[in-house]
């Protein structure tokens, strides 16, 4: 495979993960390492900030409550609003993230002769707990300063939280759909939060994880649909961007959207298709933009369990509607053909992090693309998880 324009960041150790001696790139720059608290991860002045303004202590009165992107207002704590993320939020974003998150390599991808595709892999797999949800749930808690949280999850979200909670002192509850996998939910209590499962799917979910917030008085952060989730979730775009700037498509798996609305931020109106791939089970987002509102799917099973969203949030999807390029609908046979594709490659992927080499595979077009393996934590990485929590290691310098 010809290299791409710009010199792009690549390894050829893919099988490594993050948790298990850190990936072959090293984390961000400049990041200068600060006070801990218990989790061997730096504690910044944003976060205390943030508490203390959480607190009321910080010129905000008792009872409102930031949230958004900066926005101060009453009401549910944490809930989606404020205004649409930008390219400044992006930016910020990867400030305050950048002592929780390692800045992940472009992998090399199957050679795709018969179309002529240069692919690369952005290789979140070994991001820091597992999954490109560290980016977003570090941003979100970073921001607000919150003492308490709650969220739905399917589960790598709530790993993402349940290992930045513990390192910043935060109690946390994630509520499980009556189909998340065992494995998640075991690695998510061993690293000391608190899990509800409900029955039904993630509509379910969503509805108990907001009525529990409101109940404890707790801090909501979802899985996608919050401005401050979707702003570090597009992090990974500008990693993107930056390390192969001749790139021309980028395909992103669409579970919630957070991770497809951030592309589309990080995208802007550079040359860059953004194409979303989402599992042909439950395609909300087509049938969304395609019905020019957002619709609710029924419940599915696709074994890409990580993207069983039935309908979009209400952050990402005007973001979406706005700039995505294209959507591609996979199915379940052509996730899993991927999935074994990138473990021969030594890329340790679980079903939903193949999903974009899936639509990048069934595109099959001519050009300079990136697939995003959004996530590894397949049952020996959960497994580690949940046998070496009580002995975390600290990100990569």
């Amino acid at each position: 495979m010809s290299a791409m324009a710009g010199a792009p960041r690549t390894a050829d150790a893919a099988g490594r993960g993050a948790d298990a001696g850190g990936p072959v790139v090293a984390g961000r720059a400049g990041c200068a390492s600060r006070p801990t608290r218990g989790g061997g991860e730096p504690v910044t002045a944003d976060f205390m900030a943030a508490r203390a303004v959480a607190a009321g202590t910080a010129g905000v009165r008792p009872g409102e409550v930031r949230h958004g992107c900066g926005a101060a207002g009453p009401g549910p704590r944490g809930v989606a609003g404020g205004r649409r993320p930008g390219p400044a939020d992006l930016l910020a974003a990867a400030s305050r993230i950048g002592p929780y998150v390692v800045h992940t390599p472009l992998l090399p991808g199957p050679r795709t002769t018969a179309s002529g595709t240069e692919l690369l892999l952005k290789a979140e797999h070994l991001q820091l707990g597992g999954s490109f949800k560290m980016r977003g749930a570090a941003n979100a808690v970073l921001a607000l300063g919150a003492d308490r949280v709650v969220t739905g999850s399917s589960g790598n979200h709530g790993i993402a939280l349940a290992r930045i909670a513990r390192t910043l002192g935060i109690r946390l509850t994630v509520v499980l759909a009556a189909g998340a996998a065992p494995a998640k939910a075991a690695a998510i209590r061993a690293l000391g939060a608190e899990t509800v499962q409900v029955q039904g799917g993630v509509a379910e979910r969503e509805d108990r994880a907001r009525s529990l917030a409101a109940e404890r008085g707790a801090v909501l952060v979802p899985s996608s649909d919050h401005p401050l989730v979707v702003a570090g979730q597009g992090t990974v775009g500008l990693e993107v961007l930056a390390d192969a700037p001749g790139t021309e498509t980028v395909y992103v798996p669409t579970g919630g959207g957070g991770l497809l609305a951030g592309l589309c931020v990080a995208a802007g109106d550079r040359p860059v298709r953004v194409v979303g791939v989402e599992p042909a089970l439950t395609p909300r987002y087509a049938r969304s933009l395609a019905a020019g509102h957002p619709v609710r799917l029924p419940a599915c099973a696709t074994v890409a369990d990580g993207l069983r969203g039935q309908s979009p949030g209400a952050v990402p999807y005007p973001i979406i509607r706005d700039r995505v390029d294209d959507l591609i609908a996979v199915g379940d046979a052509e996730i899993l053909a991927a999935t074994a594709l990138l473990h021969r490659l030594g890329v340790d992927a679980e079903p939903s992090g193949a999903v974009a080499l899936a639509g990048a595979l069934r595109a099959g077009r001519r050009e300079r693309a990136v697939a995003i393996v959004s996530g590894g934590n397949t049952p020996a990485r959960l497994h580690h998880h949940t046998h070496t929590s009580a002995h975390p290691k600290e990100p990569t310098p």
